[in-house]
């Protein structure tokens, strides 16, 4: 190989190294942070969650009855299940990998949407005593389909890569829910009201997202004031 073309190679990898690390989340104290508060609300008519029906291990599943957590909202429109999140920031309050845990009870995923930081391990329960299958739809990390037998009761994956990731059943096809895998610790769920509240944010403009499976995403610009709060409303139209 060309000298040239060796010094070409080594200033393309060197750059690539270096933008790595220029975007990587730096986490330490946050000096007179700032919040971001405010709702998620549906616009238009939402039918209420449909019966799911059962079709196996009815001893198991059919003891309470279930309902499609795809589409929760509240009598005043507000979202639950969304996830709002600032889009990028490079420096803020603390974040790494932690531990995260997906139950499967009465034959549904608690929580149905569940937040962690890349890099974290998932601990998946299986507190049925039946079988059931783990299956992940993943591009960035390492999809998953595995099998959970009655006396494997807690199974562990790791997630590195910030993703959004839907979660099936194989074994019984109405359980469905999200892994949502991030890359900043500025992320948070909307309650049964929608709500929702990001803190000990860095002062300064940032772009806000909101996300939900069934509904899709919007973003936002907000600027965050040094030891205040800023509001921000999210309306998703109904489908």
């Amino acid at each position: 190989m060309h000298r040239t073309s060796v010094r070409t190679m080594l200033m393309i990898i060197a750059a690539l190294i270096w933008g790595a690390a220029a975007y990587a989340y730096e986490g330490g104290a946050v000096a007179n942070g700032g919040s971001i508060s405010g709702q998620v609300k549906v616009q238009g008519t939402v039918p209420p969650p449909k019966t799911l029906e059962v079709t196996k291990d009815k001893e198991v599943c059919g003891q309470h009855e279930l309902k499609d957590e795809e589409l929760l909202v509240s009598s005043g429109g507000g979202l639950e299940n969304a996830v709002v999140s600032i889009v990028t920031i490079a420096k803020g309050k603390p974040f790494g990998p932690a531990e995260a845990t997906l139950d499967q009870q009465g034959c549904k995923y608690v929580p149905h949407v569940l937040l962690f930081p890349a890099g974290s391990n998932v601990k998946i329960n299986n507190d049925d005593g039946i079988l059931h299958n783990i299956h992940t739809y993943s591009t960035k990390n390492p999809p998953i389909n595995r099998a959970q037998p009655k006396f494997k009761k807690t199974i562990e994956e790791k997630f590195a890569e910030p993703e959004v990731i839907k979660v099936t059943c194989d074994a019984h096809g109405w359980m469905q829910g999200w892994f949502i895998s991030q890359d900043n610790p500025y992320f948070v769920k909307t309650d049964a009201n929608g709500n929702f509240k990001l803190t000990d944010i860095p002062p300064g403009d940032y772009e806000v997202k909101v996300w939900h499976g069934k509904l899709g995403e919007k973003t936002q610009k907000v600027t965050v004031p040094a030891g205040g709060e800023a509001k921000v409303n999210f309306e998703l139209a109904a489908k």
